[in-house]
């Protein structure tokens, strides 16, 4: 490894520095994949076997929320849910379904510190959001009470939210949206009770501002209550657009919409 570094013609002691501490790393506690436990290449990467089951979203879907359609219904086709109630969003898209794999990946990201995955998964929102972002758009975490926050030691979406902008050239706002109480656990609830929990919680924060393309980033999609708070509190800021991306979301079931 020393050698490389010398036939590169430039010797970068920080960078020798932090390979080594990275080869240590790995050769005291070797990588594997959070998802099937396996021993992979590197800490960011998943086995073979963790992407045979990784379900990545891809048309047909819903023009409004992105659910997956079993039968392309044409590129403006909405599914019933949001023709009956429709979210506060324009639109949302989402890289994978959430379901036993992607669960094990994203639990390990936000409650066991495989912030390390943040640039794998980034890459996916990046692959979900392509016909969504611009340079001009403004990429909005999903806000955490200070309390959440404090306990939690960061805010995943605001990772996620970061690391996206950097790979899109997009702008980064981690204070566009704020929480304005705390709220109980959404874990559990209905979607009408996921709605009164978050009545009032979220509002404009201090890099909030009016006539943006906003995109509101989040980790997991269950019912679009959170979204559609977060997109009420972008609206009331004067956001000319309220679009939303996640990096996975929940199917009934695991299934697709027929």
């Amino acid at each position: 490894m020393f050698s490389e570094f010398m036939r590169s013609g430039r010797f970068d002691i920080n960078a020798l520095a932090c390979r080594l501490s990275v080869d240590v790393l790995n050769a005291l506690l070797p990588p594997v994949c959070p998802v099937t436990d396996e021993p992979v290449a590197s800490a960011r990467s998943l086995s073979v076997a963790a992407w045979r089951k990784i379900r990545f979203v891809d048309a047909p879907f819903c023009a409004r929320c992105g659910a997956p359609f079993a039968v392309d219904y044409g590129a403006d086709a909405e599914c019933a849910a949001c023709v009956a109630d429709p979210p506060a969003f324009d639109r949302a898209r989402a890289a994978v379904v959430y379901d036993d794999a992607s669960h094990g990946l994203i639990v390990g990201f936000k409650h066991a510190d495989r912030t390390d995955l943040a640039p794998l998964l980034a890459g996916w929102l990046a692959r979900a959001g392509a016909g969504l972002i611009t340079p001009a758009s403004v990429l909005a975490p999903a806000p955490l009470h200070p309390q959440r926050l404090f306990a939690r030691r960061f805010n995943q979406s605001a990772i996620l939210a970061q690391r996206l902008a950097l790979a899109t050239g997009a702008v980064f706002a981690p204070r566009y949206l704020k929480r304005l109480r705390p709220t109980p656990s959404q874990k559990g609830l209905s979607a009408d009770q996921r709605r009164r929990n978050l009545a009032g919680a979220i509002g404009p924060g201090p890099e909030a501002s009016a006539g943006a393309h906003v995109i509101i980033i989040d980790d997991v999609m269950t019912t679009g209550a959170t979204l559609s708070a977060c997109a009420r509190a972008a609206r009331k800021a004067g956001a000319a657009r309220v679009d939303a991306l996640v990096l996975a979301r929940a199917m009934k079931d695991g299934a697709v919409l027929g």
